[in-house]
């Protein structure tokens, strides 16, 4: 059974922050050269972060999903999935990626115990996708993507921040790959965390003109209630008439789902942090490196369930500023 935050809220899922780095510099996310990166030895030790999920699983966090920065960029992540896939308790293991380095892992990752994966891709144009991205080829993320469908990391879901003025126009594209079999694509409104406060200010879109464009500019009347199923997190999902797949909209601005939230956050250096958008965090990594039990990180665990805040404070224009989302890991 989940531990029980002071809201009543089930804590069942835990997203883990592997690494802060990253292959791709996204305007919306990165300066062109990139952040200042954490010495590795600021970094979390594998065996120290089986450690917390074991504490976790004890809790009753059942699911648990890998991110980064690009997790694909850390020598060993197959290793780390395989620790965390034998972990009693664990019955939920997925992987968040950019997708460039996908296809190279998708089958060894599927061999070590991963469940799912989520792909980030914010555009279909491959010039475009270069100059969002800074560094990547549109090909690589969507050989990454059919290679872990081939494997079977399903159902893979495409993860798209709408932002104004940078790939606004091509939501209806998106909405048009659902027609065929196993593409699931969630809209995601953009968050003000870090160095992307501008692109918040400046190109946020609500998911309800989203929504409105994709049923206007198809004309086929208004998208079908849908069910995900496994992995459907804080999503609303619709379903095109006559379409196989899903279009998932997040709505973490104009229609908060803290009431419902579930997750904890554990950073590349070790700090969990209750809720994204705060900047309270529990520092993990000092313990852990004195020798603490799992039973005493299982107290500092709930420490930071018993301080989750009840919901975010955004529309106060109370925005976190301690770390930017590679290091958090979204």
């Amino acid at each position: 059974m989940s531990y029980l935050d002071n809201f009543n809220r089930p804590i069942s899922y835990l997203r883990v922050s592997v690494t802060d780095r990253c292959n791709l510099r996204c305007v919306y996310c990165m300066p062109p050269e990139g952040v200042h990166w954490r010495p590795h030895g600021e970094i979390l030790r594998y065996e120290e972060i089986e450690t917390v999920v074991q504490a976790a699983a004890e809790l009753g966090i059942s699911k648990v999903r890998l991110t980064g920065g690009e997790p694909l960029v850390r020598k060993g992540l197959v290793d780390l999935v395989s620790m965390i896939s034998r972990i009693p308790g664990i019955d939920d293991l997925a992987m968040t990626t950019n997708g460039i380095l996908l296809a190279r892992y998708a089958e060894e990752l599927k061999a070590a115990g991963l469940q799912r994966v989520n792909v980030s891709l914010d555009t279909l144009k491959p010039e475009r996708f270069r100059t969002i991205t800074r560094l990547g080829e549109l090909p690589d993320t969507l050989a990454g993507i059919a290679t872990a469908k081939e494997a079977g990391l399903v159902p893979v879901k495409v993860n798209t921040v709408v932002i104004r003025g940078l790939n606004d126009d091509e939501v209806v594209d998106f909405a048009r790959l659902t027609w065929a079999p196993d593409w699931h694509v969630r809209f995601i409104e953009v968050m003000p965390l870090g160095d992307n406060v501008d692109w918040a200010d400046n190109g946020y879109v609500p998911m309800s003109e989203v929504r409105k464009r994709i049923e206007r500019e198809l004309g086929e009347g208004e998208l079908i209630p849908a069910k995900m199923g496994v992995g459907g997190g804080p999503a609303r999902y619709y379903r095109l008439p006559g379409a196989q797949g899903t279009i998932g909209f997040i709505t973490p601005i104009s229609e908060h789902f803290c009431y419902q939230c579930n997750r904890l956050r554990l950073t590349a250096d070790g700090k969990l942090r209750p809720c994204l958008l705060s900047d309270y965090e529990i520092d993990l990594r000092t313990p852990l490196r004195q020798g603490a039990s799992v039973k005493e990180i299982k107290a500092l665990i709930i420490e930071g369930i018993r301080n989750k805040p009840e919901r975010h404070h955004l529309s106060e224009q109370v925005i976190p500023q301690g770390r930017a989302m590679s290091e958090i890991g979204g």
